[in-house]
Formats: structure tokens, C-alpha cells, sequence
């Protein structure tokens, strides 16, 4: 059984806010400074993960992610490259090849009370790449912040928000056109009626079809822009 990652480092109300806004700052300065971006979301989005918690102690598949603790890492993963090309499992592992991107690279959690909120934490960052697959979102800035939408939508992340404004605020004109009028509406619908995606063991699904998994999370894919 994995924890939730790294040593975990218990806050004072005004260290988490000095840490929260000089990672606020520090992100959009840098928005590559994973390491900045969740710093972010642990310090502001502590009662959002213990609703997530709650939210995972109360279905079947959340549970039994509690009890088990996956990690999301090559040692736990690496057979999705080798299944058949329909599955959840190889479409996943395609979308990490094309991008040279490795299951490994996610930082740890440092700023959670408890251990069980620091793997909630810690699983929501590892399904983040699952969450890319499933809905068929780019890894570029339209499409990360079209994530974040969907993200808030299913943990009312603080952070979620604030990566959506500011990454909004980046984009060129016709970026920004093409993002609330393809983009943003479909992620708002999408985020609203699929599933509760942190309560979803996705690796039990990785050798089913991808369309049957979408089915079921009822899921709808991002539409080809026009």
C-alpha cells in the first residue's frame, strides 16, 4: 500500500497563506513550475479534498481506491503499453508516448494534515493524465485550462479557477475566441453530467474498450474543432 508521496508538512493558517499566494505568484510568473502549481492547490484546496474524501468513502470503486491506494506510476501502469489498441489502458499509454510524458514526473504532496487527505490529493494529480484520454483534450494551453474547467466542475478546486483565469489571460485573441466558443461550453456540460470521476478506479478499466469505459463514465470526448 503507497501513501500519498513525500514528506507531508503541517501549516499554520498565515504559513498557508504565505505559501498559497507566493505559489500563486510564482505560477504565473513560470506556469511550468509544476512544483508552484501544487503548492497552490494543496494550500487553498483543503476542504475541497476532504468533500472528495467524503465523496470516495461513500461509493464502492472510491473505496475500494482508499483501501488500496494505487499510484499512477511506470511500475504500476507500464503493462497499458501492451494491451490491445481499442482499450482505456493503450489509448492512455499512447497519449503518454506521443508526448514523450512519464507517469513518474508528478511532484509529491507536501502540505496535507493527514496521510489519507495527502493521497486524495496525490490521486487527484495522478488522474489527471487519465482525465486527458478519456475526454481527448490536448496538452496545450486551451486545452489544460478547458481541463481545469472540467476539474473545478467535479472538485471545486480553488486552484482549478485561478489556472482558467490565468491561463485565459495568456492566450492570444484568437486563442481566446477559440476557447469560449468551442472549448468552454462543451467543458462545462461535459464536466457536469459525466460521473464522479475521483471516484473511479480507473486502472480496473484499463483492458476495457475506451468508447465502453467513455459509455459508462458517460463521458463525451471533445468535439473536433471546426
Amino acid at each position: 500500500m503507497a501513501g500519498g508521496g513525500g514528506g507531508i508538512t503541517k501549516l499554520k493558517t498565515w504559513q498557508q497563506a504565505a505559501v498559497a499566494l507566493g505559489s500563486a505568484v510564482g505560477a504565473l510568473l513560470d506556469p511550468r513550475r509544476a512544483d508552484l502549481i501544487a503548492a497552490l492547490g494543496e494550500t487553498t484546496g483543503k476542504p475541497a479534498f476532504q468533500r472528495v474524501l467524503q465523496r470516495m468513502k461513500s461509493s464502492p470503486q472510491g473505496r475500494a481506491v482508499l483501501l488500496e491506494r494505487p499510484r499512477v506510476i511506470s511500475a504500476n501502469v507500464g503493462h497499458a503499453w501492451d494491451l490491445p489498441e481499442n482499450t482505456f489502458g493503450a489509448a492512455y499509454a499512447r497519449f503518454m508516448g506521443s508526448r514523450n510524458f512519464s507517469p513518474d514526473d508528478r511532484p509529491p504532496v507536501r502540505f496535507m494534515d493527514t496521510d489519507e487527505l495527502a493521497y486524495v490529493a496525490m490521486r487527484a494529480r495522478e488522474v489527471h493524465d487519465f482525465w486527458h484520454t478519456l475526454f481527448d483534450l490536448p496538452t496545450n494551453l486551451i486545452g489544460e485550462s478547458a481541463l481545469k474547467v472540467i476539474e473545478f466542475q467535479q472538485m471545486y478546486l480553488p486552484m482549478c479557477m485561478l489556472s482558467v483565469v490565468g491561463g485565459t489571460a495568456r492566450f492570444s485573441e484568437k486563442q481566446r475566441k477559440l476557447f469560449y466558443q468551442h472549448y468552454f461550453l462543451w467543458a462545462v456540460r461535459a464536466g457536469a453530467q459525466c460521473t464522479d470521476l475521483m471516484c473511479v478506479y480507473y486502472e480496473q478499466h484499463f483492458h476495457e474498450d475506451l468508447e465502453d469505459v467513455r459509455r459508462k463514465l458517460r463521458i463525451v470526448p471533445v468535439p473536433a474543432v471546426p
